[in-house]
């Protein structure tokens, strides 16, 4: 499909199904990790949703190759992803779904600012640069916060390295040769070199296994085939079609549904911080996303 400059009713309804599915693998992490020691369980997610992409490439005929020049593109990537899913899983190991899913969508604040300087007509303008300060004061009270649940400052900040290792993913795709690469190729890359990563660090974190029972697996599962081979190849598509601050912004939903599924699937505490905290950052992203109107 032809690049576009906004989104369309298409995009819309992607990014709708993207928001949910994305949120609710939060819930499906939380739970997977408490029979599957967290890296351990982030290296079978890449290394099973590995063996699919390479089912779904050999079905459809994509090819596996990649250019030289694109190859260091998927290297970055592929340490970013790492970086992102370490941090990711760690932190909602040691905190609520909740918290963790407040601050790790913050990613599109972060890739706002940084395409500001780095993409051409993305910059952060009038309202946009509202929206941005707004963000940033959700994330400090967020960050203060310590009374809504499992609250971690460890976790906080694991969940805000995976959320700038996400910016830090969606740029290098549009900056770099990687972004000529099917969208199939470039998670391949990020998946492949994630199994390595996290097989090689999982024994520092102690046992592989903790009280594992059918649900953890069925959950693993889950986050291999539907949110890793899915979910992921759809925004990896979206991103080389539609603006890179639009894509992002629209995820202000799944921070929304995350602390919305993590009450009621879960039980989490909310408290009125974190509720705070999460209205500042919606309203904050929602601001970021607005551009002006194309003159017809």
């Amino acid at each position: 499909m032809d690049r576009k400059d906004r989104l369309d009713a298409f995009g819309v309804s992607a990014m709708l199904g993207f928001a949910v599915l994305f949120a609710f693998n939060q819930v499906v992490i939380k739970v997977t990790i408490e029979g599957i020691q967290p890296i351990f369980a982030a290296g079978l997610r890449s290394l099973l949703g590995l063996a699919a992409l390479i089912v779904w490439m050999r079905w459809r005929g994509i090819s596996m190759h990649m250019t030289r020049g694109q190859m260091w593109g998927a290297a970055l990537v592929g340490a970013l992803f790492s970086i992102e899913f370490l941090c990711i899983f760690l932190a909602l190991d040691i905190t609520t779904v909740s918290r963790a899913s407040v601050i790790f969508y913050t990613m599109p604040i972060w890739l706002g600012l940084i395409a500001h300087f780095a993409l051409p007509g993305e910059r952060l303008t009038g309202v946009r640069l509202l929206g941005f300060g707004i963000a940033i004061g959700g994330v400090v009270w967020a960050f203060l916060d310590r009374s809504s649940g499992q609250a971690s400052l460890l976790g906080d900040v694991l969940a805000l390295i995976a959320a700038l290792s996400w910016a830090g993913i969606a740029l290098t795709v549009r900056l770099t040769p990687v972004s000529t690469a099917p969208a199939e190729m470039q998670l391949a890359a990020q998946l492949a070199i994630s199994t390595v990563v996290f097989f090689a660090l999982a024994p520092l974190f102690g046992p592989l296994l903790r009280d594992f029972s059918m649900i953890h697996g069925a959950g693993l599962l889950f986050q291999s085939i539907i949110t890793v081979l899915f979910g992921f190849l759809l925004w990896f598509a979206m991103m080389k079609i539609y603006p890179a601050s639009d894509i992002a912004a629209f995820s202000f939903l799944s921070p929304v549904l995350s602390v919305f599924m993590g009450w009621w699937l879960l039980g989490e505490h909310i408290g009125p911080e974190i509720i705070g905290a999460l209205v500042l950052v919606c309203i904050g992203l929602l601001l970021i996303s607005r551009r002006k109107p194309v003159p017809a």
